[in-house]
């Protein structure tokens, strides 16, 4: 193999916006901020919440609202 091509490997703590922490192997570096994670996506704790901002929802809504009037 090649010399020095590889990425360096760390011993990484990923850290979600909801307190979780696990450790991983990564190339991004020592620490990792998610906004979501397996500890709390709806999907993997079968509870529905509501993620999304009404930001979104609202820019959605003024972009296709010329549409709408016709």
């Amino acid at each position: 193999m090649k010399k020095n091509i590889h990425p360096k490997v760390y011993n990484a703590t990923i850290v979600c916006a909801c307190g979780h922490e696990e450790k991983v192997l990564s190339t991004k570096g020592e620490t990792v901020h998610v906004e979501v994670c397996s500890a709390c996506h709806p999907f993997f704790t079968g509870k529905q919440r509501f993620l999304d901002t009404a930001g979104r929802i609202d820019r959605f809504r003024k972009k296709y609202a010329k549409f709408e009037k016709k």
